[in-house]
């Protein structure tokens, strides 16, 4: 083998795994209830970053399942649940949420993740706000 091939395949061994930056990162998501008082900012991990992908030259001649691009998705989840401050007692004050343990580069689940580009949202609060560290 050839120096250049050799150190064409480091290099390009070492820039894949580089590049592929796919771990969980801080979030805060906001959550309000009509009927309660508060607003709660809670504090979470979700899975963020980039991934490797190729795009083919011959999309006309693969089949749609040939065609699916890796994206940063989780590997080990778990969920945690939240009480909402200020809910009167007729209504449900908790609220569920997932924490990402371990992230992967991987095809999409529409279990538990939202596979198209995000629309904007906002993410404040209306109503006076809690902190919830969990």
């Amino acid at each position: 083998m050839s120096p250049f091939f050799v150190m064409s395949l480091l290099f390009g061994l070492i820039f894949g795994q580089a590049a592929s930056l796919c771990a969980p990162s801080e979030y805060t998501i906001h959550v309000e209830k009509r009927e309660c008082a508060y607003c709660l900012a809670i504090n979470t991990t979700i899975c963020a970053g980039f991934c490797m992908t190729r795009d083919s030259n011959g999309k006309k001649l693969l089949l749609k399942s040939a065609l699916s691009q890796n994206v940063c998705t989780y590997k080990e989840m778990l969920y945690r649940t939240a009480l909402i401050p200020g809910c009167p007692h007729h209504t449900v004050p908790y609220y569920s949420y997932p924490v990402a343990v371990s992230c992967k580069c991987g095809k999409c689940n529409t279990d538990y993740s939202d596979c198209v580009r995000e629309r904007v949202r906002t993410n404040y609060c209306t109503k006076p706000q809690k902190l919830c560290n969990l």
